[in-house]
C-alpha cells in the first residue's frame, strides 16, 4: 500500500521538472527579445541543458544505485530550489545559460531515479509500459502548464521587460514542496541494491560500456536519439515559429505552443491505455506514418496568411492549431521504447540503462535544437520544420530493427 506515495512523488517531480526543462522554448524567444541575440545564438540554451544532462548522467549512472534513488532525487530538488530562488536577481544571457545547466544537471538525477524506481514498483512488462506512459503524460501536463505560467509573466507591451524572471520564485516554491513530499515517501530499493553491493566503481563503469556495445542497446540508442531530436527541434522552436512565421503576439505565441504539450500529454495518456492491449511496434510505426502526413499538410498552411491582425486564439491562423497536433502522434514513441528496453533487461542493469537513455536523449535534443536554430536563421521557419521528415524516416527504420533484435534477445534469454 505504501507504493501510492512514492508513485505520487514521481508524478510531482516529473511535473515540476517538465516546467523547468521545457521552458527553454519560451526562454529562447525571450532572450531574443531581451538581449538581442540571434536564433543560432539562442539555440545554445539547449546544449547547456542537454549536455549537462548527458555529462551528469554519464558520471552518475554507473553508481546511482549505491547512492540511492530517493536520496539522488532529494539532492536534485534541493539544489534546483536554491537556483530558482536566485534567478530573479540575475539579468543576463550568461546567467540564463547557467540556469539551464543547473536544470539539466538536476534532471539527470531525477530521470535516472524515476526510470529505475518504476522498475521497482511494477511487476510486468505491460504494467511497466503503462506506468511509464502515465508518468510521461504527466510530464507533458507540466509542460502544458508551464506555457501558461510563463506567458502570465511576459509583458507584450514591453518586449525588453525582464519581469518574467519572477516566475522562478514560484517555481522554487514548487520544487521545495516536491522535496518535502518525497522526503515523506518510502521506497524499498533493496531489490536493486542487492545486485550492486559488492561491485566496484570501475566494474560498474565497465558494465556500462559492455551494455552500450550490445546490438539491442545500440539500436535502441539510435531510436531514442532520433525521437528526441524530432521532439525537441519542434518543441524548443515552436514559440519562435509562432511569433516570427505566423506573426502571433509574444504572449499568444507562448500560449499556443501549449497545444503541442497538450496533444503530447493526450497521446501518452491514451498510449498508457492502448498499449496494454496493442502490440507496441504496430502502434508506433502507424504513429510515424500519420506524423509524416501531418507535416506535409500543416506546414504549407503556415505560408498562407490572411493579413488580418491577430489578437487572440479566435483570430489565430489554422496552422497554429494543426501543426502542434503532431504531439498526439509521436507522443507514445519515447516512453514505449524506453519501457521496452528497460523491461527487457534485468533489474540490476536498469539503473545503468536509464543513464544511457538520458545521455543519448540529451545529445539528440541538443542536435535537433542546434540544427533547427541554424536552419531557422538561414533558411526560414517553414524549412526548419520540414526538416523533421528526415529524422522521422530514420526513426521508422530504427524501430523496425529494434523490434527484431528485441524478439531475438528475449528468445535467447528464455533459453538461458
Amino acid at each position: 500500500m505504501y507504493q501510492w506515495r512514492i508513485k505520487l512523488s514521481i508524478f510531482i517531480n516529473y511535473f515540476v521538472f517538465a516546467i523547468l526543462l521545457n521552458s527553454v522554448g519560451t526562454v529562447i524567444l525571450q532572450v531574443q527579445n531581451n538581449y538581442g541575440v540571434t536564433q543560432s545564438a539562442a539555440a545554445v540554451l539547449e546544449p547547456f541543458k542537454d549536455l549537462s544532462i548527458a555529462i551528469v548522467s554519464f558520471i552518475i549512472s554507473s553508481f546511482i544505485t549505491k547512492i540511492g534513488y530517493k536520496k539522488s532525487m532529494l539532492i536534485a530538488l534541493a539544489f534546483i530550489s536554491l537556483v530558482c530562488f536566485s534567478m530573479p536577481y540575475t539579468n543576463s544571457f550568461f546567467a540564463t545559460k547557467l540556469l539551464f545547466a543547473a536544470i539539466g544537471s538536476s534532471f539527470a538525477l531525477i530521470k535516472i531515479s524515476v526510470y529505475s524506481t518504476i522498475g521497482l514498483v511494477t511487476r510486468s512488462e505491460k504494467e511497466h509500459i503503462s506506468l511509464m506512459n502515465f508518468v510521461e503524460s504527466f510530464f507533458m501536463v507540466g509542460i502544458l502548464a508551464g506555457y501558461f505560467i510563463f506567458s502570465y509573466f511576459v509583458n507584450d507591451k514591453d518586449p525588453h521587460s525582464t519581469a518574467w524572471l519572477k516566475v522562478y520564485v514560484w517555481l522554487g516554491a514548487c520544487t521545495t514542496f516536491a522535496f518535502i513530499l518525497l522526503l515523506s515517501a518510502r521506497l524499498d530499493e533493496s531489490k536493486a541494491q542487492q545486485q550492486v553491493q559488492k561491485i566496484s566503481l570501475a566494474k560498474s563503469v565497465g558494465e556500462m560500456f559492455q551494455l552500450i556495445v550490445s546490438p539491442i542497446v545500440l539500436i535502441f540508442i539510435a531510436c531514442a536519439f532520433f525521437y528526441v531530436l524530432i521532439e525537441q527541434s519542434i518543441m524548443s522552436w515552436l514559440p519562435t515559429f509562432n511569433s516570427q512565421v505566423l506573426k502571433l503576439p509574444t504572449t499568444l505565441s507562448i500560449e499556443m505552443a501549449s497545444i503541442l504539450a497538450g496533444s503530447t500529454a493526450a497521446g501518452r495518456f491514451l498510449a498508457g491505455l492502448v498499449l496494454k492491449k496493442l502490440n507496441w511496434f504496430t502502434a508506433l510505426f502507424l504513429c510515424l506514418i500519420l506524423a509524416t502526413i501531418l507535416v506535409l499538410v500543416a506546414i504549407p498552411l503556415a505560408q498562407k496568411t490572411t493579413g488580418q491582425p491577430i489578437t487572440g486564439w479566435a483570430t489565430a491562423p489554422i496552422a497554429a492549431f494543426i501543426f502542434p497536433m503532431i504531439g498526439l502522434l509521436i507522443a507514445p514513441i519515447y516512453p514505449a521504447i524506453n519501457s521496452v528496453i528497460l523491461s527487457t533487461l534485468s533489474v540490476e542493469k536498469q539503473g545503468v540503462m536509464s543513464g544511457l537513455i538520458i545521455i543519448f536523449s540529451a545529445l539528440g535534443g541538443t542536435t535537433g535544437s542546434l540544427i533547427t536554430g541554424n536552419i531557422f536563421q538561414y533558411y526560414g521557419g517553414t524549412q526548419a520544420f520540414y526538416f523533421s521528415l528526415v529524422p522521422i524516416t530514420i526513426l521508422a527504420l530504427c524501430l523496425f530493427i529494434f523490434r527484431k533484435l528485441q524478439l531475438k534477445y528475449k528468445q535467447q534469454q528464455s533459453q538461458v
